[in-house]
């Protein structure tokens, strides 16, 4: 009998066939070769049941009916791939032996094991394990098949992960949607990751910016010339700062200390998904999706990377020829001058930054194959771009600096100065004509944020002669806030479960305790945006007010662990173990049903939320909508805690993190101050409260900090105001009329 290779995608299937089975004839649903029988997945052609499936009264949904926990999970086909579904089951009974050749990952070998299970299938299973779609690995792949056995570790870790993300999400979407009336998405790796971006978003709001002062010295010794940075306590007072500039200019100048070092710079490391989708988005404007989707296609479509859905920046032994071959490959290809500069030395097993089997797992880095691209869209080609000038850094020398580190003293007073001197480009060669691009829009942006100054042009300093001080200037900046989040750098707080993480050995050890997996992680991001919880402003991250109340109903609850990144990231951490067989599954899945009975039982001792904390539009009774700034924020949401005895008749109150911006100033109304959609309104405006603060005022925008300090102390802090004629001056917003609002510029 023939062997039956199940793939898990058309384009995978007819490119096994070509590699083993060139004369199979194409049966439309598969291919028939000699030996084998080739067909394919088409992705999730089995799921998990819906609850209704289980009990017809959970097609209602009633928090009376929650926890829903199945003892054994139910399978169902997907409605839209039944019949391929039937291919397989009759092609199955023509064979007696099974290869998976699905996507070598837990998802791959999940994707096989719903089908095995739900046609319960009793063939013995060989897997094939590759990562590039290659003849020459598919062949190869084919020659050192191991036995299905051998990943059923794996097959647990897919199957928990699964299971949980159902009972999880289940009941968690059903206990809050039944509660408060309103269609809410609970998850256990969206909800922390919406936290993650709600954080972000409250931190902002809440910051109070500082002006400061810089002072910046400018020195000449013979035919150099420096800037150097005044030493001190950082100056929040521009009288200091510029009895500094009075008590400098003109002055002799001496060289305190002057030390020079000599640095390396390596090459970037090779790409895995998560840090492809950063660079994408960071430089392409990519979604973590589309970058995923373009990278999907250049690997099964093309044929021109490796395995893209993996979370390692390392090869083996093994791969090491492999990128000899694909460097070859680009001769003669617009990347040819690059290629003539490389060096086949470089990259060798011991080359430690590059070849590491200890952090390879499944997959080793995204690398270019030795095919030749061609027939490239222009969103193909970026990423393509992005992973071939990443793979040929690795065969360039390392770029050589020279750092050079002044204090110049003048008049007591003390300047720093850090020049890095380029010596040797190295591998930056590959960058060159894009940093050269990079640096001329970015011209004289980046010059004033950083003591350290980059020159390609020599420099010295006699530190026995004297300097000159030729100019001293004082610069004044603002603290600020953390940055919005962008999909690069949520993908980033995702990988490392919100911690801030910046040190790569540290990133690399964080990579299995992450929110999701590199595999799963743009599918999150686009379900924040799919249920409303979160919106695209340009490349930035912002979320809805749903997605905020959200967040409050679910701590307010006392869920704290629900939106915790830390928890999620410890149970990413088990499955990694489950998979290696470090871990129990079943101990795993006991804590998820126990977790799941928690979140119910939370949930249905909440009150509901007025429906409005979510975002709906509100009326007035003639139809039109309201102008008033209706309160946004739901942290305003007051709910009563159900008694636990009878005898309680009055529910205690609790606030769902309270975060309104203060108690409204109009005498005798005693409403409080919430953001609306373009103002500061008081929660009392349907009683006739007239009391608003307009968000824009005055050429600025007001934050939460500003408003408070207005209605509770009358006035803002000094701000910096511009002119029409381009002058600038200090001043306050004072709050005139505390009935209406009404604000101006005062001391």
């Amino acid at each position: 009998m023939k062997t039956l290779i199940i793939a898990e995608k058309p384009d995978m299937g007819r490119n096994i066939a070509a590699a083993i089975e060139p004369r199979a004839v194409n049966r439309r649903t598969h291919l028939e070769g000699e030996k084998y029988l080739i067909t394919w997945a088409i992705g999730h052609l089995v799921t998990l049941a819906e609850p209704d499936q289980y009990d017809p009264k959970y097609k209602k949904w009633s928090i009376e009916h929650l926890p829903i926990i199945p003892e054994t999970f139910k399978l169902i086909p997907n409605y839209k791939t039944k019949d391929q579904l039937k291919v397989i089951a009759q092609l199955a009974k023509q064979c007696d032996r099974l290869i998976n050749a699905c996507d070598a990952g837990r998802e791959g070998q999940y994707i096989f094991y719903l089908i095995q299970r739900h046609l319960k299938l009793s063939h013995p299973v060989q897997r094939l394990w590759i990562s590039d779609l290659t003849p020459e690995t598919i062949r190869s792949g084919f020659a050192n098949l191991k036995d299905g056995s051998h990943y059923d570790n794996l097959t647990k870790a897919a199957k928990a992960r699964s299971e949980a993300d159902w009972i999880i999400g289940m009941n968690g979407s059903r206990a809050f949607t039944t509660k408060h009336n309103v269609l809410l998405s609970v998850g256990r790796v969206q909800t922390p990751v919406l936290a993650l971006i709600y954080d972000r978003q409250k931190e902002i709001e809440q910051f109070s910016s500082q002006h400061y002062f810089e002072v910046y010295g400018h020195f000449e010794q013979q035919q150099t010339a420096y800037k150097g940075l005044w030493q001190g306590d950082q100056l929040m007072d521009r009288d200091k700062a510029e009895a500094i500039v009075a008590k400098t200019a003109n002055q002799p100048a001496r060289i305190q200390s002057y030390e020079m070092k000599e640095t390396k710079e390596y090459p970037f490391k090779l790409f895995d998904l998560t840090l492809l989708q950063r660079e994408a988005n960071a430089k392409c404007g990519f979604s973590a999706k589309k970058t995923l989707d373009v990278a999907q296609a250049l690997y099964e479509k093309h044929k021109v990377i490796s395995y893209p859905r993996t979370n390692s920046n390392y090869v083996t032994e093994q791969n090491i020829p492999e990128m000899h071959r694909a460097l070859d490959a680009l001769r003669g290809t617009a990347y040819d001058a690059f290629v003539q500069g490389a060096s086949k030395r470089r990259v060798h097993p011991k080359n430690a930054h590059i070849c590491n089997p200890a952090k390879v797992e499944d997959h080793h880095a995204i690398l270019p194959t030795a095919k030749r691209a061609g027939n490239l869209s222009a969103d193909e080609q970026k990423i393509y771009d992005l992973i071939v000038r990443r793979f040929l850094a690795q065969f360039y020398p390392p770029a050589e600096y020279k750092v050079h580190t002044v204090l110049t003293e003048v008049a007591q007073e003390t300047f720093k100065t850090t020049v890095k001197e380029q010596l040797q480009l190295g591998w930056k060669t590959i960058y060159a004509d894009q940093t050269n691009a990079k640096s001329k829009s970015k011209k004289g942006k980046e010059e004033d944020s950083s003591e350290e100054e980059v020159t390609n042009t020599p420099f010295q300093l006699d530190s026995q002669l004297s300097a000159a001080c030729v100019r001293v200037e004082v610069k004044e900046k603002q603290t600020q806030p953390p940055k919005q989040y962008t999909e690069g750098t949520l993908l980033k707080a995702m990988e490392s479960a919100g911690k801030q993480v910046e040190d790569e050995q540290l990133r690399e050890a964080m990579k299995d305790s992450g929110l999701g997996t590199p595999a799963t992680r743009a599918a999150t991001i686009e379900r924040l945006k799919k249920v409303g919880y979160i919106e695209m402003k340009g490349k930035k991250i912002q979320i809805s007010q749903k997605g905020r109340t959200a967040i409050e109903v679910i701590r307010g609850a006392g869920i704290e662990l629900l939106t915790s990144p830390e928890m999620t990231g410890q149970w990413e951490r088990r499955l990694n173990e489950i998979s290696k067989g470090t871990a129990s599954d079943q101990v795993f899945m006991t804590k998820v049903k126990e977790f799941a009975s928690f979140i119910v039982g939370k949930v249905k001792t909440q009150a509901r939320a007025d429906r409005s904390a979510f975002g709906d539009t509100e009326s007035s009774g003639s139809g039109k909508r309201s102008k008033r700034p209706t309160p946004k924020r739901s942290a305003s949401i007051k709910t009563r805690q159900a008694s636990s005895t009878e005898a309680s008749s009055a529910p205690a109150k609790t606030s769902l993190s309270p975060s309104f911006v203060a108690k409204c100033p109009r005498p005798g109304c005693g409403g409080d101050i919430f953001l609306g959609r373009k103002g500061y309104g008081c929660s009392h405006y349907r009683t006739g409260c007239s009391f608003v603060i307009w968000k824009k005022q005055l050429g600025k925008t007001l934050s939460d900090a500003m408003v408070k300090n207005l209605i509770e102390k009358g006035k803002t802090n000094s701000l910096k105001f511009t002119k029409k004629d381009g002058s600038t001056f200090q001043s306050r917003i004072v709050l005139i009329d505390a009935n209406t609002g009404e604000v101006g510029l005062g001391s």
